[in-house]
């Protein structure tokens, strides 16, 4: 499987405003509509990828840049997938963050990894299990296909620490995929070894500003 991972475009989510789960998110911003935009017409005029299949998580923001850049890849997108999420946030989707840490307590979901978010949200190591989970089941069922996944920041960065084996979180170094970035994976059936292709591959959208209006 060639697995294709692309981070959603700019977003109104971030530790700002509410926290952005499926209730939470409002979507992309100006800005994140032309990254889409822009990788759309990347995809269409180079055939940069050849996908069979194109999903994306349930956020909105995923959903709208994979809506985006479906005509670019030729496709439809298939489904939406609740396990390509970012940390689901449980009983605090949609809640202020200054009513988060008064009602929780702020915390560094590292240092305390297997602290949830909040009530019916994912942990630290949670979270990583998830997507290494994930990854095997798109490997499983999409064995020797091109998938295009459209995820988040999250999700792509814990592609890198569960398949690199990357064991310590308090490491100096620290990944920050682009806006619609994409990051390539194969993945060989038979040795069950995954390779890592391109990370964060993001020229389509260098000196994108947001439109006016």
């Amino acid at each position: 499987m060639r697995l294709v991972l692309v981070r959603h475009g700019d977003a109104h989510a971030g530790f700002h405003g509410p926290i952005a789960g499926p209730v939470g998110c409002g979507g992309l911003t100006p800005l994140g509509r032309a990254q889409a935009a822009a990788l759309r017409d990347h995809l269409s005029a180079t055939g940069r990828i050849e996908a069979d299949t194109l999903v994306a998580s349930i956020l909105p923001r995923a959903i709208e840049t994979a809506e985006i850049i479906a005509p670019g890849l030729g496709l439809d997108v298939a489904g939406y997938d609740c396990d390509l999420c970012e940390v689901h946030t449980g009983e605090a989707d949609g809640v202020d963050w200054a009513d988060y840490n008064a009602r929780y307590g702020s915390f560094d979901m590292e240092a305390e990894p297997d602290r949830v978010f909040a009530p019916g949200g994912d942990s630290w190591n949670g979270f990583h299990e998830r997507v290494a989970r994930t990854l095997r089941r798109l490997a499983a069922e999409h064995e020797d296909e091109t998938v295009v996944a459209v995820c988040h920041a999250g999700v792509i960065m814990a592609s890198m620490r569960v398949l690199l084996g990357i064991s310590d979180p308090a490491t100096s170094a620290h990944l920050r995929p682009t806006n619609t970035g994409l990051t390539e994976w194969d993945h060989d059936p038979f040795a069950d070894r995954w390779l890592l292709r391109t990370y964060d591959e993001a020229d389509h959208v260098r000196g994108i500003i947001a439109p006016e209006g």
